[in-house]
């Protein structure tokens, strides 16, 4: 089997993540934060997935990406519905799931160039 090094297109890699931290690049993460692949904010003040309100929601959907995906923690979690509404009026697809499996996800999903906002919450 022949290895092959693959060069994103992208500024930002996801390369894991669980309950309380993730992996940015060779940065390590401990508070929530949101990524897309050329935009990093670490300042995302997001405590829990049923707190996850359309106003902390606006800097991913500013991005204007096609889907978003929010690591819940450690733990399967899912938005409020107001929060899930405000995604599909923006176009926006929203899926939750663990943070190792966001990470997986949005991994996958900028590789193929998608435009995808992935947002963590950690602590």
């Amino acid at each position: 089997m022949q290895l092959t090094l693959e060069q994103p297109g992208h500024r930002y890699i996801v390369r894991g993540a669980d309950g309380g931290s993730a992996w940015v690049n060779d940065r390590r993460l401990t508070a929530s934060f949101a990524v897309s692949p050329d935009v990093l904010l670490d300042d995302w003040p997001v405590a829990s997935i049923g707190l996850l309100t359309p106003d902390l929601l606006a800097p991913l959907l500013a991005l204007r990406p096609d889907v978003i995906i929010i690591g819940s923690g450690g733990q399967q979690g899912f938005a409020p519905a107001l929060t899930q509404a405000t995604c599909l009026q923006a176009g926006a697809g929203l899926e939750v799931m663990t943070n190792a499996a966001a990470a997986r996800t949005f991994s996958v999903l900028a590789g193929e160039g998608r435009r995808v906002v992935a947002g963590f919450i950690l602590g």
